[in-house]
């Protein structure tokens, strides 16, 4: 009974992969490929069974598996950067927002700028890196409208600027002394190193020669497949390499989606969720 359950519960996932989704109409034509192939192999040309006809295909499957591994874990230092320097983003706004908690008096225009325009900074970031230019997603608030961001060319810089500008405000009206400025400044100028780190990921991609030659050595692979496992396993062949193409088109499919780890897929960031998470703690903590 247990055993069924799980099956039922795997079957359902399995069925609602992305990944599988996407390799299905592949996944079809190749078990079809290897079916026609058996037909003609063995009932048309009535080839005579050969001695260890898949020896071939063990060494290059290797040889195959290596190279996918290593593209695998190149995806996902990528991923794992891009959710570190995240990660960086979240704690940096909840330090400044503790730091500036302490030290700003009891000013609703002062608190409500900083909860709000740190908010605004992270979520132009996150458009950048997804392509997106434009305001329309910010807060606006007193002079801060669509307006005003009109001739920003970089968002994220443009706003950062803004904080900057704050900062030396209140140090010119003796809100904040000059030690109480290079106390705030560490977290602030953390941002740009963090926007930096995503941009380098975002607009260095894996060399297109290298994507191309895994693909090129997948395809020839599976399409060759069928020459040999036809002859050792007959008909069987036709399910053994659909689950072979699927096994490697699909760790190259997840690679390519967790190489690029701020666009909307199932496998990137959760870049709204983390705004979100840090919106809400400012507002806790800035109230």
């Amino acid at each position: 009974m247990h055993i069924l359950l799980i099956l039922s519960v795997l079957s359902f996932y399995f069925h609602k992969a992305d990944t599988f989704r996407k390799l299905l109409p592949a996944m079809l034509a190749v078990f079809v490929y290897t079916l026609v192939f058996y037909f003609i192999e063995i009932r048309v040309l009535h080839l005579p069974p050969i001695k260890n006809p898949i020896v071939v295909h063990s060494l290059v499957g290797f040889v195959l598996s290596l190279l996918l591994v290593f593209r695998t874990n190149t995806a996902y230092d990528r991923w794992w950067e891009g959710r570190r320097l995240w990660g960086n983003f979240t704690n940096n706004s909840r330090n400044l927002a503790l730091k500036l908690n302490a030290i700003l008096p009891d000013n609703e225009a002062d608190r409500m700028f900083f909860r709000l325009q740190i908010v605004n900074y992270l979520t132009a970031v996150k458009d950048r890196l997804r392509g997106h230019e434009g305001s329309s997603h910010l807060v606006y608030f007193q002079e801060f409208d669509a307006q005003y961001y009109e001739n920003a060319t970089h968002l994220p810089n443009f706003i950062c600027n803004t904080l900057y500008k704050k900062f030396q405000q209140l140090f010119e009206n003796k809100v904040i002394t000059g030690e109480q400025l290079l106390y705030l400044n560490p977290e602030l100028s953390s941002f740009t190193d963090n926007l930096g780190g995503c941009e380098r990921i975002k607009n260095t991609p894996i060399p297109a020669s290298y994507n191309v030659f895994i693909k090129k050595m997948i395809f020839l692979y599976v399409l060759t497949m069928p020459f040999g496992f036809v002859l050792e396993f007959s008909y069987w062949a036709a399910p053994i390499v659909m689950l072979v193409f699927y096994a490697f088109a699909g760790i190259e499919i997840i690679a390519e989606e967790i190489e690029d780890p701020f666009g909307k897929d199932n496998n990137d960031l959760a870049l709204d969720s983390i705004i979100k998470n840090v919106k809400s703690n400012l507002n806790e903590i800035l109230q």
